[in-house]
């Protein structure tokens, strides 16, 4: 009832590999515990005798050891379900988790490892600056000297050199450092991963992600032009226009982009061809000279009323040569053999001469790349008009553009794919996904992960009666959803504009499941339950799920069976047949009469609440029915 003890599996697979570097030793309670003997395993992976502390290239900070920790250790937390909040509850494959992103990456480790196609993450920049969401993560001067060793914990220096500004640093990486390593997991082999970054810690991210994703997986940084508005600067400094997104794929040699773009290119002209653009028909590279290819150099003749063109001299023609390159004669794309074959593919337009490139759909998504350099498409004031649209303006100042979302999905995505977005903000990452199934029939499924951060008092956004900033994400994502449906829809597409809302919140067992060495026998009776009284059938449910790594958004029905209500998970009929993924029941008083009913379902897997049973003899039998009825069925209880 836990998300999993990381280090205790990487101590397994060490364990695995050099049993030799595994000893015991006593923790800090004086218990006997398997340890890692680090200067055998240090040895194990050196071809040299090592002793002490060698240098080496690495990427150090103030509290990364805690930031590891951090990553690995095990939380007691679970998800519950908010129907009210949710839209289209019991239909719906999209998620929207309430709660710290962390704990929620934890938590989805066991369900959706290696599932998810892309991830997109709006991480806060660490800029200094007061927004809604917290965003600064500098440390007080007095801890930053403190943890780094140059002053000790009566403040007395340590070391000449005091330099500060590493202080803006330390504590952004080691909150962003654990939320990497755990996102890493949940990418399917041919994932990847985008995150927005401006300067303030771009390179310290690109240093950290090489280190988490390794530097050969590393695709590309995208530059974006946030913005036209210019400010009075200071004789130092220069204009900051853009930011960008930094690529990383979990396997690069499993990674594949779309490489067809809507809107690269434009094919202004029609003929009775088709529909073309045109371009130099003058080789334009470093080699486009005539020295370098001196056959592609020659005359062509042109009638300039009927646009035929000629390698011959005529009455009524003019002759055109290649321009000069760097001083240097120019020359043709193709021979003189070439042209006189496919010249009518040639266009002569105010003294150049151009060649057709007629539009081909299979042949455009083998040529066009994405590129690199975003300029006037994707700037922030289109993102502020996406919520103005939407009757949510003011709300945050610098929201991400939908188009920018949407064309990351479009080069990275399949119509079937799962997404991520772990900063979900406002929302925009699931707009955008919604947008692109409803243009191109894909059934995309979103998991947007959202803090409840409390908005400030004075802010728009607190003042049209939003609380923390998961409400404005989850508004937005209902308003997105309805208008699209408004608009022109794929005919394909199955319409998914809902989500179920689940919110992290303390396990649903007391707190005894966890520390029975703790409690005395005085505990003993106000523990006979070991779930808490203000949890519902259906919060286990969802504890069950996770536990068990169960896709959160499979359909699930309630039922009444002698008596007692029942829970299906994934409930389907295949050829006359039922098959059922999970069946389960929370109610009290359980007879062998409902066991026997449950058993002839034969679901993969069945739990009941460990005190459900109506006497000890038939939570005895029940292993027993179910294997004389439904023998392949797992039987589990809570």
């Amino acid at each position: 009832m836990q998300s999993p003890n990381l280090t205790n599996q990487n101590l397994e697979k060490i364990k695995m590999i050099f049993p030799n570097c595994i000893t015991e030793s006593l923790d800090a309670s004086g218990n006997l515990t398997l340890a890692i003997d680090f200067d055998l395993l240090k040895q194990e992976l050196s071809s040299n005798i090592i002793e002490g502390q060698q240098e080496r290239y690495q990427l150090n900070w103030p509290g990364k050891k805690q930031a590891f920790l951090t990553a690995n250790a095990p939380i007691a937390k679970t998800l519950r379900p908010a129907l009210q909040e949710s839209v289209d509850f019991d239909n719906t494959k999209n998620l929207f988790i309430e709660g710290d992103n962390l704990e929620a990456l934890k938590l989805l480790q066991e369900t959706y490892l290696s599932k998810v196609k892309m991830i997109y993450i709006d991480p806060p920049y660490n800029t200094g600056k007061d927004f809604i969401y917290r965003d600064n993560f500098t440390e007080k001067t007095t801890d930053f000297l403190q943890k780094s060793s140059q002053i000790d914990a009566d403040g007395n220096r340590l070391t000449a050199n005091t330099e500060s500004n590493g202080r803006f640093h330390s504590d952004w990486l080691s909150f962003i450092y654990p939320r990497l390593r755990l996102a890493k997991n949940l990418l399917s082999d041919d994932g990847v991963i985008f995150i927005s970054i401006d300067d303030n810690e771009q390179a310290n991210l690109k240093r950290l992600c090489d280190e988490i994703f390794g530097e050969e997986n590393f695709v590309g940084q995208m530059q974006r032009k946030t913005t036209e508005h210019v400010r009075v600067l200071s004789d130092y400094e220069l204009q900051k226009l853009n930011d960008y997104i930094l690529i990383y794929a979990k396997k690069i040699d499993h990674t594949n982009f779309n490489k067809k773009i809507t809107g690269a290119v434009k094919y202004e002209f029609k003929d009775e061809i088709g529909e073309y653009t045109l371009k130099s028909f003058q080789n334009s590279g470093a080699d486009g000279t005539r020295l370098a290819r001196p056959k592609l150099y020659y005359p062509i003749f042109i009638n300039l009323e009927s646009n035929l063109m000629s390698l011959e001299k005529k009455d009524g023609y003019i002759e055109i040569l290649p321009k000069k390159v760097m001083k240097k004669d120019g020359r043709w794309l193709w021979s003189k053999e070439k042209f006189e074959q496919d010249n009518h593919l040639l266009e002569y337009k105010n003294g150049t001469i151009y060649r057709k490139y007629y539009y081909d759909k299979q042949e455009d998504q083998n040529k066009y790349q994405a590129e690199k350099l975003w300029l006037d498409c994707f700037q922030n004031r289109l993102g502020a008009k996406d919520l103005t649209e939407l009757n949510l303006q003011g709300f945050f100042d610098y929201p991400k553009p939908t188009q920018l979302i949407k064309h990351i999905l479009q080069i990275s995505t399949s119509p079937n794919d799962l997404i991520l977005d772990f900063f979900a903000g406002s929302g925009t990452t699931a707009h955008a996904l919604m947008q692109l199934n409803a243009e191109d029939g894909g059934n995309r499924k979103f998991i947007m992960v959202q803090l409840p951060e409390k908005c400030d008092e004075k802010s728009e956004s607190y003042k049209a009666g939003y609380k923390n900033i998961a409400e404005i994400s989850k508004e937005r994502i209902r308003r997105a959803g309805k208008k699209i449906l408004e608009g022109n829809c794929h005919e394909g597409w199955n319409k998914d504009v809902g989500f179920r809302v689940l919110k992290i919140d303390s396990s649903n067992m007391n707190e005894i499941y966890y520390t029975p060495n703790n409690t005395n026998q005085n505990d003993l009776f106000s523990a006979v339950d070991n779930i808490k009284q203000d949890r519902s059938a259906l919060d286990l449910l969802f504890q069950v799920l996770l536990d068990l790594g169960v896709d959160l958004t499979l359909p699930i029905s309630q039922k009444t069976i002698c008596g007692k209500t029942i829970f299906a998970v994934n409930e389907d009929k295949i050829l006359g047949e039922t098959k059922i993924d999970l069946v389960a029941c929370f109610d009290l008083n359980i007879g062998e009469d409902l066991i026997y009913e449950l058993a002839k379902t034969k679901p993969l897997k069945v739990v009941f609440r460990d005190n459900g049973f109506a006497s000890d003899a038939i939570k005895i039998n029940v292993c027993q029915i179910f294997k004389q009825i439904s023998p392949d069925t797992i039987v589990k209880s809570i």
